[in-house]
Parts: C-alpha cells; sequence; structure tokens
C-alpha cells in the first residue's frame, strides 16, 4: 500500500473491488468497452498491474472503502525484437467524474510506473492524449522505432523508457494481448 495524500490511498486491486472498479470505468468513459476490457484481463489474469485509488477522507472508521480511481497494465509484445524486451501497455486509466482534476490519475500513473520500474519492466506504452502523458515522461514511440498495431495520430502513441537501453533494441510494431481486439 502506498499512501499517496492525506485522502488517497493506492493499492494493488484486489477480487473484492470488481464491482467498484467496473463502476469507476463506466462512469468515467460513459460506456461499458472499458469495464468488459478490464473484466476480461483480469478473468485470464493477465494484467501483472491493477491499481485502485481509495478514497480515505470519510471520518467513520467503519464506513466501506470507497474506490474512485484505477489503473491496469498488460502485456504487450514488440515484433522484431529478440530476445524480448519486458514490456507493458497503459490501459485503462480512470478517476471517478466527480473527483477528475484532483490530481487522483496523476498519483496512479505515477504510482503504476514505479511499480512497473521496481518489477523490471522496460518499456510502457500507452495510446493516449498526446497532452497528458508527456508530463509522466511518455514521448512519442514513432521516432523511437515502434509503430502500433490500431490506426491513430502518430503523436497519439508514446513510450517510456523504464530501464536504460531497453529502447535501443525494441524496435518494431507493438501488439496487444488479444482481449483488446474483442
Amino acid at each position: 500500500m502506498i499512501n499517496t495524500t492525506a485522502s488517497i490511498i493506492i493499492r494493488d486491486e484486489r477480487p473484492t473491488d470488481a464491482d467498484s472498479v467496473q463502476q469507476v470505468l463506466e462512469h468515467a468513459f460513459g460506456q461499458k468497452d472499458e469495464s468488459h476490457l478490464v473484466a476480461r484481463m483480469r478473468r485470464l489474469n493477465i494484467a501483472p498491474i491493477s491499481l485502485v485509488a481509495v478514497d480515505c477522507s470519510t471520518e467513520n472508521p467503519d464506513a466501506p472503502e470507497r474506490i474512485v480511481g484505477h489503473i491496469m497494465f498488460s502485456p504487450v509484445t514488440v515484433n522484431n525484437v529478440t530476445p524480448p524486451v519486458p514490456a507493458l501497455g497503459l490501459a485503462p486509466v480512470a478517476v471517478s467524474p466527480e473527483r477528475q482534476r484532483q490530481g487522483i490519475g496523476s498519483i496512479l500513473i505515477e504510482n503504476g510506473l514505479a511499480k512497473c520500474r521496481h518489477q523490471g519492466v522496460g518499456v510502457v506504452v500507452v495510446l493516449g492524449h498526446h497532452n497528458y502523458y508527456p508530463r509522466f515522461g511518455f514521448r512519442p514511440a514513432h521516432p523511437r522505432g515502434l509503430t502500433c498495431e490500431y490506426k491513430s495520430p502518430p503523436e497519439s502513441f508514446m513510450v517510456i523508457e523504464l530501464r536504460p537501453r531497453s529502447l535501443n533494441v525494441c524496435k518494431g510494431l507493438v501488439r496487444y494481448h488479444p482481449t483488446f481486439d474483442d
């Protein structure tokens, strides 16, 4: 468990968090696609990192935990990389609408990347907003020799190197887990 602010704690997702995470995802994205994706990845046990943001601001110590954010990292593969560089994709990250713009998403991303580093991950890719993710160290992936299997603007597919020189050998087409195709 990582205490990040006086009222928010970031911790590993637990099996009992599934319903709360689903609600956060559905409210944050306004649809069920992301919550279905997370449920499938959870069911297949393929996401090595899944964290939640818990609101601890209640004064009632007996009150149930209130999950207000979620982030997940899942395996990706990079063609033409031998031996393979440990790589993950950041997706999705979500914060309950009433708690957005309070830094919770940033705290989730920072803690998630720290956990990736601790687990020896070489690179993390993200397909996201090109004005948001650079603050965490993400840079456009195309100039580094990486392309995304999904059509997207080149500036939206980004990468961060967590282990030195990982991007020196990590070049080619990045493929997400087949669960993303469902």
